[in-house]
């Protein structure tokens, strides 16, 4: 059955269940890591960030204090890590994300030498500041409200900008999608949450209003497609 994509889903998805085990959740993670990497997913949001360099907004003095929202595995911190440390760019990262799960995954995923400390809360009841604030494939687990919430939230708690990394609602992925991930021999939870996902998503259009109801002026964010059906929102605040 073709579902009406002319606006956003509400349906759920099986890894936002309260009564996912570790072992599913941390499986379920790892297969959403193997596709950030077969899909460039992490491209965007290092080109974000190489802009910044290139503007020298990076050159503190300091530590730069990057926030990732909603941090999963903890892949997206670990790639901004290297891509700093091939830069020189001293880093300090912090990973936030409501599920428990979550925090212990990302820890035994990553070398406890690096930057990055791992937060499980609401990130709304998270009062601190970061230099940057970043996130990858969690604003459509957010209802519209939330999304304001969210993007309030980050334009007063980030000092240079934000990155909003997440998915075009399209008919293609949405359609296609679950039978390509049952191929890859993705989690099963991948193969369900993938389409669902797509359907959650959002388009130009979706962003351009959430943007403006938010309070943003008019072309203070920028939003952009990237390939494969990913839609990105990116914020650099006047120095």
């Amino acid at each position: 059955m073709v579902r009406d994509l002319s606006r956003r889903s509400d349906e759920t998805e099986l890894m936002d269940a309260d009564d996912v085990s570790y072992e599913t959740f941390r499986g379920c993670l790892q297969d959403l890591a193997r596709l950030n990497v077969l899909s460039l997913g992490y491209r965007p949001t290092l080109g974000f960030l190489e802009s910044l360099r290139r503007q020298g907004r990076l050159d503190l003095g300091r530590p730069v204090e990057i926030l990732d929202a909603g941090s999963g595995y903890g892949d997206l911190l670990r790639q901004v890590d290297a891509w700093a440390e091939r830069r020189g760019i001293a880093v300090r990262l912090t990973g936030m994300d409501l599920n428990p799960w979550s925090a212990r995954a990302a820890a035994e995923a990553t070398a406890a030498a690096r930057p990055i400390r791992w937060q499980t809360g609401d990130l709304f009841d998270h009062a601190g500041r970061a230099d940057v604030i970043v996130s990858s494939l969690f604003a459509h687990h957010l209802d519209d409200d939330r999304v304001l919430r969210f993007l309030r939230w980050m334009e007063e708690r980030a000092g240079i900008g934000w990155f909003v990394n997440d998915l075009h609602r399209h008919r293609l992925p949405a359609t296609a999608f679950g039978p390509l991930a049952r191929a890859f021999r993705f989690h099963p939870f991948v193969v369900h949450d993938g389409p669902a996902s797509f359907r959650r998503a959002f388009t130009p259009g979706d962003w351009s209003r959430l943007l403006a109801r938010a309070g943003l002026p008019e072309g203070a964010a920028q939003v952009r497609r990237a390939a494969p059906f990913r839609l990105c929102v990116g914020r650099i605040k006047p120095a």
